[in-house]
């Protein structure tokens, strides 16, 4: 401290210097200090609006889509509906689609009357069709109400929906064949989109179902082709999409027998395989179109495979199957790379790989009394179900796995001989629900002499040993179906009930009923005497099972 006392006393303006200098380094230092507090507050300033910005945005986007943007509403369908027409009689037929484009699926019928339903007075004469006269009707699928009606033919031979298009319209269609011999091509809305008649000859049937070909007369719009059976023979039209007029000229060919057929791809060729009770005859889409017009044409899908060319008898067109035996049916079974045939006879079911033409499997089976439906007892493994007869009033149901033929699941039921075939909806689960018409009788009283009921049963693999019995039905019924009547969900069924044609006119009954609504109601039956679960917890599982829009 001396030291530095002495050095100012001998140094004043060196002290001063000093002084001087480390205050202005102090007001240098507190000028950064304040440059950046301000620097720092104007920083905090933007971040703060920065983020009440940014909440505020959120905030409006939360509120529009609240309030402002509506969210999708989803159809509110009734649980049961019902649609009567008094003094008239029903076909065999029931279409579903959806027509007014509401995302419910729609209910398309037809039905012989001299009127319509008093929703639209609608008659014969609007066409120019003598009464009594065939109508065509859509139904809502949402609350029952009546779309649309249209009188279509005198009588209904056929009718097939859902051709992806006929005439000028971009939505699909429906296709009547009418008696006298007639074709008529409406639209989902019921607009008529062309009306042809035809002459198919005296005691004529139209085989089913259609069949839709690739534009062969290139109109931008696909083409049809229909086989009449007149006798032993078989007659070919080929017509155009757009218009309806016949491409070519009618060719007949011999079959020797009653036929039905079905419609085969095999690679980029197409054939049809017509089947008796002691053959099978088979033609491709080129040979027949070639013989109608004349010409050739260059379109993929016309070309010819060569093994089954060589499978082919080229005089008779018989075609040698690997199985032998009267056949009752031939299907189609999806297989994993292409569709597989389904031959059904009277001893056996055996599947074929159709481009090799191996057999894949067989299965004794006799007296098959309906065609094959397609299910899945185990999940994504699709199975076949047959129906086959076992004596007077009985049936088997058997649920066949369909890559190896082994029998999964069989019900051995009492049967009416008019009584509907069985359905099958897809579940979330990956497997099917199966809906059976019989009436389920415990071993020992399986011959009552009684006739047997119309009741309908739901089967789902979870329980092996469980039916729900879900109605039993005292009406004469016409045609039955079930189906999800939104995507992936309201699981229905459809009853059309009533005289049929050839019967006095009565009261037809169009019914649409939700299947959980009969799942709550329902009467559980055992299969064997192990009880799993009480029959409250089965209602309440199944009730709470859902469903999978999929397509076979």
């Amino acid at each position: 401290m001396d030291n530095k006392d002495s050095e100012a006393e001998i140094h004043p303006l060196k002290t001063e210097d000093v002084k001087a200098q480390e205050n202005h380094e102090n007001f240098v230092e507190r000028r950064i200090i304040i440059k950046q507090s301000s620097q720092l507050s104007r920083l905090s300033r933007w971040r703060t609006a920065a983020f009440f910005i940014s909440l505020f945005l959120c905030l409006i986007i939360v509120f529009a889509f609240s309030f402002i943007i509506p969210c999708p509403e989803r159809p509110i369908s009734e649980r049961t509906w019902f649609q009567y027409y008094e003094n008239a009689v029903a076909y065999q037929f029931l279409a579903i689609e959806d027509v007014n484009k509401d995302k419910v699926q729609d209910v398309i019928f037809a039905f012989r009357a001299s009127n319509g339903s008093s929703n639209f007075n609608s008659t014969c004469w609007d066409e120019g069709l003598p009464s009594p006269c065939a109508f065509l009707a859509a139904v809502s699928g949402k609350n029952g109400k009546v779309l649309w009606e249209k009188p279509a033919a005198k009588e209904v031979e056929w009718m097939q929906c859902g051709i992806r298009q006929l005439g000028e319209a971009s939505e699909p269609g429906c296709l009547v064949v009418g008696k006298p011999a007639s074709l008529t091509a409406l639209s989902q809305t019921g607009d008529v989109q062309w009306r042809h008649s035809n002459d198919f000859g005296a005691n004529y049937t139209v085989l089913t179902p259609l069949s839709v070909i690739p534009d062969v007369d290139s109109d931008g719009v696909q083409d049809l082709i229909i086989f009449v059976a007149t006798g032993d023979k078989i007659k070919t039209f080929i017509h155009s999409g757009r218009n309806g007029n016949e491409i070519g000229s009618t060719e007949s060919h011999g079959m020797g027998g009653k036929a039905h057929y079905i419609s085969l791809n095999v690679g980029s060729s197409s054939y049809f395989l017509f089947y008796t009770a002691n053959s099978v005859y088979a033609y491709s889409l080129k040979e027949l179109y070639s013989a109608a017009t004349g010409m050739e044409n260059l379109l993929p899908s016309l070309e010819q495979d060569p093994l089954w060319e060589k499978s082919i008898d080229p005089t008779t067109h018989r075609f040698f199957l690997p199985s032998s035996g009267d056949i009752h049916y031939l299907a189609k079974i999806p297989g994993a790379l292409r569709d597989n045939v389904l031959v059904v006879n009277s001893e056996m079911a055996t599947l074929i790989n159709p481009q090799n033409l191996q057999t894949l499997w067989t299965l004794n089976v006799s007296h098959v009394m309906s065609e094959p439906r397609l299910g899945y007892y185990k999940p994504d493994v699709l199975g076949v179900v047959l129906e086959s007869e076992i004596g007077p009033n009985r049936k088997k149901v058997m649920i066949v796995e369909g890559g190896s033929g082994t029998v999964q699941w069989d019900l051995k039921l009492n049967s009416r001989a008019e009584s509907p075939g069985l359905a099958t909806l897809s579940t979330a689960d990956h497997r099917s629900t199966f809906l059976i018409w019989g009436e389920y009788r415990v071993a020992g009283n399986e011959t009552r002499t009684t006739a047997p009921q119309q009741k309908l049963y739901l089967f789902h693999p979870s329980y092996t040993n469980v039916l729900l019995e879900l109605r039993n039905n005292t009406d004469q019924i016409i045609a039955f179906n079930a189906t999800l009547f939104e995507r992936s969900r309201h699981a229905c069924y459809v009853l059309l009930t009533g005289p049929q044609p050839g019967e006095e006119p009565g009261l037809v009954s169009l019914m649409k009923r939700k299947l959980k609504e009969d799942v709550l109601e329902s009467k559980v039956i055992w299969l064997s005497q192990v009880a799993v679960d009480s029959e409250q917890y089965i209602r309440d599982r199944l009730y709470r099972m859902r469903f999978h829009s999929r397509v076979y």
